[in-house]
């Protein structure tokens, strides 16, 4: 009777981030930043594939390699003066990191990142190359409204990140919002997927979820599918009873681009204080719009100019980077508090 072949464990290290003092372990061939997600590590974080430099740090002490990264998000100078991107860095001894950017609230509601088995419950077109689907989980995912997750379609073996467009309030059904692009491998995959086909969602990913308990304006600003975490964390806004002003800036080019206009004209009714703004960059003659015109971070230049409380403000961006690099300083000229402006950059998937 043969003996079962025991395959080797791999070496395990710790890892001590400063100056939280929070000590985790990672395994060999794991990432530091896939290891807190493993062990409910809310790390800051954004795109997971090194584009996007939300996760740089400095490394203190230890052994790493980095995985393949973009020089955008970690510079020459950058890595040699010590930094690294948790989501590319795998460790060869015990580490001790330094941390840019840390936030207490996010630590403090940290959630382990797990795939819950769930199936396609439903596509619904909302402009020519927009879909909302909607999965249904065999048991409830917990997540902070404005976090994203990892779709796997197993069907066409392919995974994407996107936005939950829902609210955490319904845990058992997820909506997703996609935008469709020439060739793109998942949203093909999707047009051509049957009710009921088998899809895992992984996470909550993204540090880029609402606040609770404050009393400054919310400020959200969004484009094309961008507008699935600001929904997620709008709804779960109008849910709370807060009574904070709440903004809503949108771009679209035509008046064909936008969508879920009578949920915000509901909102706009049942909320003490909310408006929701969307901006035509490319108005068409005989649309009837009537309303702002223009790019969407000079329109929120105008209106931020407008309001009061700024400092106060919290301000949630997401959708192309652009756009987000464009609306980061007109908000930060506004007088927002920068420790309080959150962004989710939605690049493109990584290509093989």
């Amino acid at each position: 009777m043969g003996q079962e072949m025991l395959q080797p464990r791999p070496a395990v290290h710790k890892v001590r981030l400063e100056p939280v003092g929070i000590e985790m372990e990672v395994e060999e061939g794991e990432t530091v930043l896939d290891a807190a997600f493993r062990q409910g590590v809310a790390l800051p974080h954004g795109c997971k594939e090194g584009q996007c430099a939300a996760c740089k740090c400095i490394l203190n002490e230890g052994d790493v390699e980095l995985l393949k990264y973009s020089t955008f998000a970690l510079s020459d100078p950058e890595k040699e003066s010590g930094q690294v991107l948790l989501c590319r860095t795998l460790v060869y001894s015990d580490i001790e990191v330094e941390l840019l950017n840390y936030d207490e609230d996010l630590l403090s509601r940290s959630i382990a990142v797990r795939a819950f088995p769930g199936r396609l419950a439903g596509v619904e077109p909302l402009t020519h190359d927009i879909v909302r689907i909607a999965i249904d989980l065999e048991e409830p995912m917990k997540f902070w409204a404005g976090q994203f997750a990892d779709l796997t379609l197993h069907g066409a073996q392919i995974t994407r990140s996107y936005s939950m467009g829902n609210a955490p309030r319904e845990p058992d059904r997820l909506e997703f919002i996609i935008k469709k692009y020439p060739g793109g491998a998942f949203s093909t995959a999707i047009a051509q997927a049957k009710i009921g086909d088998t899809i895992t969602v992984k996470g909550p990913y993204g540090s880029c979820f609402r606040r609770e308990q404050r009393t400054g304006p919310m400020v959200l600003v969004g484009g094309g599918s961008g507008m699935a975490p600001l929904m997620s964390i709008l709804l779960d806004q109008a849910a709370s009873g807060e009574t904070r002003p709440v903004r809503f800036f949108y771009g679209a080019r035509t008046v064909q681009d936008l969508f879920a206009l009578e949920i915000f004209a509901d909102l706009e009714a049942r909320m003490p204080d909310f408006k929701f703004i969307p901006a035509l960059s490319h108005p068409e003659d005989g649309d009837g719009w009537a309303g702002e015109t223009g790019f969407i971070h000079d329109v929120l230049r105008r209106h931020l100019l407008e309001m009061d409380d700024t400092e106060e403000a919290d301000a949630y961006s997401c959708g192309p980077p652009p756009m987000i690099d464009a609306a980061l300083p007109i908000l930060q000229m506004a007088d927002v508090d920068p420790a309080r402006i959150y962004f989710d950059k939605f690049t493109p998937a990584t290509q093989p």
